[in-house]
């Protein structure tokens, strides 16, 4: 081979070298740009992650208190409210008296073991939060025991739109309260809540979520008194009287807000007042009866004109 011939080959072998350390080279770009990218992905992926878990931890978990329509006051404005609620004038309640027919059911006398509970007289409740009724009764309970004692913890709720059968629940989204983390002290009884089930629909069963449950001993009062189906609320009163069902219509209530109620309940002309104050009188004047009419400052002679009735 000539010198020429050679000086060729060796000229196109280069070529052929260097063909394929650019071919080399531009797939090693390519690598490292995928790679890039590949590492941008994850990165947003990783962030993308992050930040819906800030954003789920930042909110609520599903509760009966974010369920529905209707949303309670919060801050300042639930402390207002809870103030004007455990806080009603002795003169709107003497002046409400009976509640001017607007109560439809009084406790009623029962007989069985006295029911204490260190010490004092219980009053004993079973509810729920998605009961309409209870709803209801809530209002005139707190207004009631709050003349005897204080409540902590109160917060807001409201009655059911719909059941976890999707059926439409009477008297919807009535603004009311929940005892599950409410805390209560007195002097002269003692107060047991028993919220069953909250207002959230739960699809397995066609109801609602369990919430708390009662002891056996609570079960068997509500058994002997309300029986195993009887309505809710149900209120003992120290084994001597009880409440089975709402004591006054929850369409009082119907589109009114927590801070419209609370301020109405000052107002002994109001609608609102009439049935909730009324009903408070009732459960007072039954509680009156289990703490020998002490204090006086609730076993007003207003209540003790409804005892006789009970």
């Amino acid at each position: 081979m000539g010198k020429a011939s050679r000086t060729k080959v060796e000229s196109t072998r280069r070529e052929k070298i260097a063909a394929q350390r650019a071919a080399e080279r531009r797939a090693e770009k390519r690598r490292r740009i995928l790679l890039a990218s590949g590492s941008v992905v994850v990165v947003l992926a990783v962030v993308l992650v992050f930040v819906i878990v800030k954003l789920n931890s930042g909110k609520p978990s599903p509760s009966s208190s974010t369920q529905g329509l209707s949303n309670g006051p919060t801050g300042s404005a639930l402390s207002a409210v809870v103030d004007k609620v455990t806080s009603v004038p002795a003169s709107a309640l003497n002046a409400v008296g009976n509640g001017s027919g607007s109560v439809t059911s009084i406790p009623k006398a029962v007989s069985g073991s006295t029911l204490t509970e260190n010490g004092k007289p219980e009053m004993f409740y079973m509810g729920a939060e998605y009961c309409p009724y209870c709803a209801a009764e809530r209002w005139a309970m707190i207004v009631a025991l709050s003349r005897f004692g204080t409540f902590k913890g109160l917060a807001t709720v409201h009655s059911a739109v719909v059941n976890g059968a999707g059926d439409a629940e009477p008297d919807p989204d009535t603004p009311t309260w929940t005892f599950v983390h409410a805390t209560y002290s007195s002097p002269y009884l003692s107060f047991t809540p028993v919220e069953v089930q909250t207002n959230i629909p739960d699809s397995s069963n066609g109801t609602y979520t369990t919430l708390q449950t009662p002891t056996k001993a609570e079960q068997a009062i509500v058994d002997k008194y309300d029986g195993s189906t009887g309505p809710i609320p149900f209120v003992d009163f120290g084994n001597h009287y009880i409440i089975s069902g709402v004591s006054y219509d929850p369409g009082v209530l119907d589109g009114l807000s927590w801070s419209t109620i609370a301020t109405d309940l000052s107002n002994p002309n109001s609608s609102v007042a009439k049935a909730v104050l009324g009903t408070a009188n009732y459960i007072t004047a039954a509680i009156c009866k289990m703490t020998g009419n002490q204090p006086a400052s609730a076993c007003t002679s207003t209540v003790q004109s409804l005892e006789s009735q009970i």
